[in-house]
């Protein structure tokens, strides 16, 4: 029975995925080559190289680090549905304290699909409810102040994000050098030269790499000399 699943859950897994990047391509697709959109090889691989510099880790990072505590079904539904971290990732671990369940263990992997489907079946009648039916009547009958308040949202999110990036980060001189890196590139690469919006970002993240491999301390240079004497 356990075989079966297994196999059962791969294969399906992989269609749907499949399925789900196919129908999400689409849009652009058409926009780009039957709308006559095309912008442009350059600019789209410098948009692609942009993201890749940025999230390009968490493209392997993600799937590792999430796979044992979801198993080989819930980490299918975690990355069609997507929010891993701040709802799915959460959610599961929740059931499976509740339950009991020791993660990596059959009885946990149910936990996390059925509360990763409750989880995603919230936020579609939330979105539904609350934005689909009710969006236009909330926003309408809001004082003018509070609508002046949807200005701030932008940054309101990304705040909190920097601020849970710093409070991760295991050096203070990473957090620095990051966020000298960022304001540089906004407010003088950028301005200075306008043409590098495009992939400002990509160039800050990778200046911000290499300043902080090249301000570490010796202490840690020496131990990764050492690590990489004995795996040679």
């Amino acid at each position: 029975m356990t075989d079966d699943f297994e196999r059962t859950t791969s294969r399906w897994g992989r269609w749907t995925m499949l399925a789900g990047l196919v129908i999400s391509l689409a849009g652009p697709v058409y926009l780009m080559f039957g709308a006559g959109l095309w912008p442009g090889f350059g600019l789209v691989a410098q948009a692609w190289l942009a993201v890749a510099a940025v999230f390009g880790v968490i493209w392997f990072v993600e799937p590792i680090s999430y796979y044992p505590m979801l198993g080989p079904a819930a980490t299918y539904q975690a990355f069609m549905i997507g929010n891993i971290a701040n709802k799915l990732l959460p959610s599961a671990v929740a059931a499976q304290q509740a339950i009991g369940a020791k993660q990596g263990t059959r009885k946990a992997e149910i936990a996390a699909v059925v509360a990763i489907t409750g989880a995603a079946a919230v936020h579609l009648v939330s979105l539904l409810v609350f934005v689909g039916l009710l969006g236009t009547w909330l926003v309408s009958v809001l004082p003018a102040g509070v609508q002046e308040v949807f200005g701030y949202v932008v940054p309101a999110i990304f705040g909190p994000v920097l601020v849970q990036s710093a409070m991760t980060a295991r050096h203070l001189r990473t957090v620095v050098i990051s966020v000298l890196c960022g304001l540089i590139g906004v407010f003088v690469l950028v301005q200075l030269a306008p043409a590098t919006s495009t992939f400002a970002m990509a160039l800050c993240v990778l200046a911000a790499v290499a300043l902080c491999l090249v301000f570490r301390p010796k202490a840690e240079k020496s131990e990764s000399d050492e690590r990489a004497e004995v795996s040679a």
